[in-house]
């Protein structure tokens, strides 16, 4: 939130090159959030979410309050506007019985590993897209998002048993193909697997595991977070597993299990 609400306000200044804050009206406002759905993103292709949207104005919201109450200005220019909140998805995390059946369905190394890039380790489709053989280290059981969302790095702890797996499966599988690069995860014609294909590859799995085609590979991601939540790991842990920028980001995943619902 530090970084994210000056950036945004910056972005609002550029954007006008206004002299100050005494010097906005709220049309100002107004023309900057209608520029804000034409505005492409500044890295891939697409424009702005509706929630990245909503940042910008809660920014010049508390920005502007902020001003009026130290004098900054007389008269809040984003007090009298009213927007549209954003319409989010809902997503409803899988169970770990529905978790133990989908890697129960799973028959090869490639699709074991599939499962554990997104579930056990968490990763978002772009960071296992970027994955590379250096980013794993099996023995120390640790594995590296060299550029995840917003350029950030981390790295994420593995399990024995996950690190055991991913290391089968480049012995033992991906050692097969004549592939001489360095990406992690290869398709069924020996090229680096590609956001498509490791779709397609979990929705195969889900229909031998009988379960909802509608899984995407973010609803792993979003499944895990919520087990290590309601397992008693930290929301910070928890934020810094996943990468988020800020615990606002980690919150939506904060569920109580049946077992945290019977304590209270």
């Amino acid at each position: 939130m530090q970084r994210m609400l000056p950036a945004c306000v910056h972005d609002f200044f550029e954007y006008g090159q206004y002299s100050g804050p005494d010097v906005v009206r709220a049309p100002d406002i107004i023309r900057f959030y209608e520029w804000l759905h034409e505005r492409p993103l500044k890295r891939g292709e697409g424009a702005l979410s509706e929630v990245m949207i909503y940042h910008y104005v809660y920014a010049l919201r508390v920005f502007f309050s902020w001003q009026q109450q130290t004098g900054g200005v007389i008269i809040n220019p984003v007090s009298c506007l009213r927007f549209k909140s954003p319409v989010v998805g809902h997503r409803e995390p899988l169970t770990v019985a529905e978790v133990q059946t989908l890697f129960s369905a799973a028959t090869t190394l490639k699709e074991r590993a599939v499962l554990h890039l997104f579930y056990s380790c968490g990763l978002r489709r772009s960071e296992a897209v970027r994955l590379q053989l250096s980013d794993v280290h099996y023995r120390v059981q640790l594995l590296y998002v060299r550029s995840g969302k917003g350029e950030r790095r981390r790295v994420v702890p593995l399990t024995g048993r996950v690190a055991r797996e991913l290391e089968q499966y480049v012995l033992q599988e991906r050692g097969r193909s004549r592939y001489s690069g360095a990406a992690f995860m290869l398709n069924s014609a020996g090229r680096p697997m590609r956001g498509k294909t490791y779709v397609s590859l979990l929705k195969a799995l889900l229909r031998k595991a009988g379960l909802s085609a509608e899984i995407s590979p973010h609803y792993l991601r979003h499944s895990i977070a919520t087990h290590l939540l309601q397992g008693g790991m930290s929301m910070e842990y928890v934020r810094d597993f996943l990468g988020h920028q800020c615990l606002e980001s980690t919150q939506v995943y904060a569920r109580p299990g049946p077992q945290q619902i019977q304590s209270l």
